[in-house]
């Protein structure tokens, strides 16, 4: 079993930033890798960045430029830069990590870009 526990969310202004983080517990496997998806209100969960255990970063476009995904494997931490911020950014984003036992969630933290 993993924990994922999410920070960072807000509200802010259109062109502003903010910071996801999100901590994993320590648990008896290993977790391969991790990323963020976010879902708006009506839609689907969908990709936003991942990152492999080896610091590789993959972005669906809407996050390409704009949002940097970064990881601490000591301390079992993935975080989300987001910059220039949009509206169409307002979702609920959740931490996810890859397991051998397969992917866990955390509870998803809410981000509100205001126009």
């Amino acid at each position: 079993q993993v924990q994922l526990v999410e920070s960072g969310g807000g509200l802010v202004q259109a062109g502003g930033s903010l910071r996801l983080s999100c901590a994993a517990s320590r648990s008896s496997f290993s977790i391969n890798a991790m990323g963020w998806y976010r879902q708006a209100q009506g839609n689907q969960r969908v990709l936003v960045a991942t990152i492999t255990s080896g610091g590789i970063g993959n972005y669906a476009d809407a996050a390409k430029g704009r949002f940097t995904i970064s990881r601490d494997n000591a301390k079992n931490t993935v975080s989300l830069q987001m910059n220039s911020l949009k509206p169409e950014d307002t979702a609920v984003y959740y931490c996810a990590a890859e397991t051998i036992r397969g992917r866990y969630w955390g509870q998803g933290t809410q981000v509100t870009v205001s126009s």
